[in-house]
């Protein structure tokens, strides 16, 4: 693996505005979007217990109760009880695109963004990549690429991902980001035949 000194990179993505607003905006987005939000807990009207009243109202000289499920008593419903609900939220495509393009300038003013030359050629094992990588290292890969996926996943605080599936939130989060070469790489067009 070797880096690049003076890499060319498209101005399109890492000369975008970053604005500070979007970027939050992104982020908020992805974190809401990874809740399951499958937590659920019964209320008084879902507990089975008995629904007689406990005591008489008046001359007891305690509380006033009705039943065994109110939320005071142990085994009784719960208080505003969480159910089942959809966090997901959505961001245009438009403002998605450039948050990420804001978020990788920022990364690459301040330096930590590089670009790398020879990743492909990785065997797989974690030993080869765990000589150049930090913690907290993002690598981004030209498409789906097995062996560095495999050397990289048994580091702790290392990410591997696609450049297609790249989002605002991992990128901010890297204290250094890792670019393959091969990204910027424009694809070859097949030649038109002949007759």
């Amino acid at each position: 693996m070797k880096i690049l000194e003076k890499p060319v990179l498209p101005r399109e993505i890492f000369a975008a505005p970053a604005k500070p607003a979007l970027l939050a905006q992104a982020v908020r987005v992805f974190l809401a979007n990874q809740r399951q939000g499958t937590q659920s807990a019964l209320t008084r009207a879902g507990v089975s217990r008995t629904r007689h009243k406990l005591y008489k109202q008046k001359g007891t000289g305690g509380a006033r109760h009705g039943d065994r499920k109110a939320p005071i008593f142990v085994g009784g419903g719960v208080a505003f009880a969480p159910k089942p609900r959809d966090y997901s939220m959505r961001l245009s495509a438009p403002m998605r695109k450039a948050a990420l393009h804001g978020a990788l300038t920022l990364k690459a003013k301040s330096s930590q963004l590089v670009v790398v030359s020879g990743l492909d050629k990785l065997t797989g094992k974690t030993k080869e990549l765990a000589k150049t990588v930090e913690k907290n290292t993002l690598i981004v890969t030209d498409k789906i690429r097995e062996n560095v996926h495999r050397a990289g996943r048994n580091i702790a605080g290392v990410t591997v991902l696609p450049f297609n599936q790249l989002n605002t939130y991992e990128v901010l989060r890297a204290k250094k980001i890792i670019l393959m070469e091969e990204i910027f790489e424009k694809p070859k067009t097949p030649k038109k035949k002949t007759r």
